[in-house]
């Protein structure tokens, strides 16, 4: 695997930059189909790059409505080729808490979460992995992590995310699909 993770990183490296002198990468996937383990491992074999995960733009009022978030706090300023700082969601407290994120223009940085490779941002993208992974099996995984008292989140949010997919797909779109069980990746076609 480890490998497959060196290879990954120096085909990414060699893109041209798609935001300012970013290269912009999307980790897409439905919710617990290993996003931020997959681009925590990626991230590591890039040296350390810089991960900006939805979750802290999305709210529980707003599951996706972080665009404008993702829009004004992060690409714009990466794509003028200066740090980004970014608000952080409390989802305990419920409201943006005052915390922010310092995203720095790295060569590669990767945006993970549900919808990471949606239409508004794909303009930006210089690649879009998807995490293969079937919703209910990935809701499976997310609910035995999260445990029973995020039940009734877990309904919620999988009806959103089917909304979602549905009004703006991004599987298709993807130019990499990973296998979410064991990190391998898969033909396209």
């Amino acid at each position: 695997m480890i490998d497959r993770y060196l290879a990954l990183a120096a085909q990414l490296r060699a893109l041209p930059p798609s935001c300012g002198p970013v290269r912009l990468v999307a980790v897409d996937g439905h919710a617990g189909s290993g996003k931020t383990t997959f681009a925590g491992r990626l991230a590591a074999e890039l040296g350390g790059a810089p991960v900006v995960h939805l979750d802290d733009l999305a709210t529980h009022a707003e599951p996706f409505g972080w665009v404008d978030r993702l829009r004004t706090q992060v690409l714009e300023p990466l794509a003028g080729g200066v740090e980004a700082r970014h608000e952080v969601y409390d989802w305990t407290l419920g409201r943006f808490a005052g915390e922010r994120r310092l995203i720095p223009a790295a060569g590669v940085v990767l945006v993970e979460g549900v919808g990471a490779g949606r239409r508004a941002v794909r303009p930006w993208l210089a690649r879009l992995i998807w995490m293969e992974l079937p919703a209910p099996e990935a809701r499976a995984r997310g609910e035995l992590r999260d445990g029973p008292e995020l039940a009734e989140f877990w309904a919620g949010w999988a009806a959103a995310e089917q909304e979602h997919f549905r009004a703006d797909p991004s599987r298709g779109r993807a130019d990499l699909l990973v296998d979410g069980r064991t990190g391998s990746i898969l033909p396209t076609s």
